[in-house]
């Protein structure tokens, strides 16, 4: 199991290159497309989680728009996570490079609630595209956490540890493709395992 260091911040990151990366550079089922792609994630004391995955690719497919639209058969950046670690629930969060995304929670893959079912609104997206690569960020707040779990803000100190994963995806591009942070195991692509999770570590 891979370990990430969840480096716990005053503010958001004015230069992300002083964050841990987490490689997303694990490839199990298709072997023709792997661009290089990583995810940094961060704890903002008193405000939640800011996770950024970017993905070095000059033309990403996204053709689905909105909340809960299809993501994944774009070209796809997700991040998947059990942040109450007493729970056995994960929140899937998948978004491709125009920022449309798929949240929802559940404990495996056919009972999940998507989150505007839960919270008030969708995490906040923002996507930014360049010439040779694109990137995502979501906002998962304190706030969030309490309505999805119950937990409170007391629970993310130093020291604390959950489970979750980065992927990347496109089940409809050019070349489908799956690459994933810690490995999974399964005969066919499946990233709602999460007994396939790496270990993230609040320092």
């Amino acid at each position: 199991m891979k370990e990430y260091n969840v480096k716990i911040l005053e503010k958001r990151p004015e230069n992300w290159s002083e964050i841990e990366k987490a490689e997303i550079n694990e490839c199990v089922w298709l072997f023709d497309y792997k661009p290089l792609c990583f995810a940094q994630l961060v704890f903002i004391k008193d405000e939640g989680f800011l996770v950024k995955i970017t993905c070095f690719e000059k033309n990403p497919k996204a053709v689905h728009e909105g909340f809960y639209s299809s993501v994944y058969k774009d070209s796809c950046l997700e991040m998947f996570a059990i942040f109450d670690n007493t729970s056995d629930k994960y929140v899937n969060i998948e978004m491709n490079s125009i920022g449309s995304s798929l949240v929802a929670v559940g404990a495996e893959r056919h009972d999940r609630t998507p989150i505007d079912k839960i919270i008030e609104k969708p995490f906040p997206v923002k996507a930014v595209k360049k010439e040779d690569k694109w990137s995502v960020e979501a906002f998962v707040s304190i706030n969030d956490l309490n309505k999805i779990y119950g937990v409170d803000k007391e629970v993310f100190k130093k020291g604390y540890e959950f489970k979750g994963n980065f992927y990347k995806c496109g089940d409809e591009t050019e070349i489908e493709h799956y690459l994933m942070w810690n490995r999974v195991e399964t005969e066919k692509p499946d990233y709602h395992r999460p007994e396939y999770f790496g270990k993230f570590i609040l320092i």
